[in-house]
């Protein structure tokens, strides 16, 4: 077998290709409502060059928090979704080979930082230990990606940020972040708005009148106090969203939360039977 050969200058076609597909410009203002002073944390934290650190349920809005700063900073968006086989090389790149030639293609961490684009890497908690690791440098006053195969050292531009989030509820002893790498980040707390908000942001992002969003609402609440008690986790402002969407395009509510709500959140009979009573109490 032939040894691959060293880095060349073709090596910068396949890095402009792939900083082409991992960035996105999001032009339009993705739609999200305030519940505090989040956006002046976050603001500030991309002022000061700190990487910020997102905690809070599913479907709370966190992604779409993101990508709303993202906009508001006019700052492209790399997201990684973060699962066991994340290896260093997923986030950071590696050789491939392309006929007779060896080329590197930068991973979406890289493309990040070359760029000075904001990094999200979603459910941090998920990804391997070593391969979290690798973001050390970038949390520090570092601020630095050691790209060790390439033999590259790539210092992050003042509007790189990187911003990860996880899910307090599902942690464990196995899946727990370590205190060294949390301290590193500025924190926000995320949580389900209130019923009014919530409503408002159902009603808008699902297309439906605001008195169905209510009742939708009050479905998503009576599921949340089911958590522990059948439950793993109530129905997120996402899944009311989905509701309201199948909703809009024709379906009854009962249908709708049923296809959404209810059957994404159990497989149990008896905790299905429960949601579907609440779904009727409520429709």
């Amino acid at each position: 077998m032939s040894k691959a050969k060293p880095a060349s200058r073709r090596d910068v076609g396949a890095d402009v290709q792939t900083l082409a597909t991992a960035l996105v410009h999001l032009h339009d203002e993705p739609y999200y409502h305030a519940t505090g002073d989040e956006i002046a944390v976050f603001d500030a934290a991309a002022k000061s060059c700190l990487p910020m650190m997102l905690k809070g349920p599913t479907g709370c809005g966190k992604t779409r928090f993101v990508e709303h700063m993202a906009w508001r900073l006019k700052r492209p968006l790399v997201t990684v979704a973060c699962h066991d086989d994340l290896t260093t090389a997923d986030l950071v790149g590696r050789y491939l080979i392309v006929g007779d030639d060896t080329v590197w293609m930068d991973g979406p961490l890289t493309a990040a930082v070359r760029a000075g684009a904001i990094c999200y890497l979603d459910e941090i908690v998920e990804a391997r230990k070593d391969t979290t690791v690798v973001i050390h440098p970038l949390t520090d006053s570092r601020r630095a990606l050691p790209v060790e195969k390439r033999g590259e050292y790539i210092e992050a531009p003042p509007d790189f940020m990187l911003v990860i989030s996880y899910n307090p509820g599902y942690q464990s002893v196995l899946k727990e972040m370590k205190p060294s790498t949390r301290q590193r980040f500025v924190a926000l707390d995320f949580d389900y708005p209130d019923a009014e908000t919530e409503a408002r942001i159902v009603a808008h992002e699902g297309g439906i009148d605001v008195g169905t969003a209510q009742k939708l609402v009050k479905l998503g609440n009576l599921t949340r106090k089911l958590k522990g008690a059948g439950l793993d986790e109530g129905a997120g402002t996402r899944l009311l969203v989905h509701a309201a969407q199948l909703i809009a395009n024709g379906m009854t509510a009962a249908t709708a939360c049923t296809a959404a709500i209810a059957r994404p959140l159990a497989d149990e009979a008896d905790t299905r039977d429960a949601l579907d009573d609440l779904i009727r109490a409520v429709f």
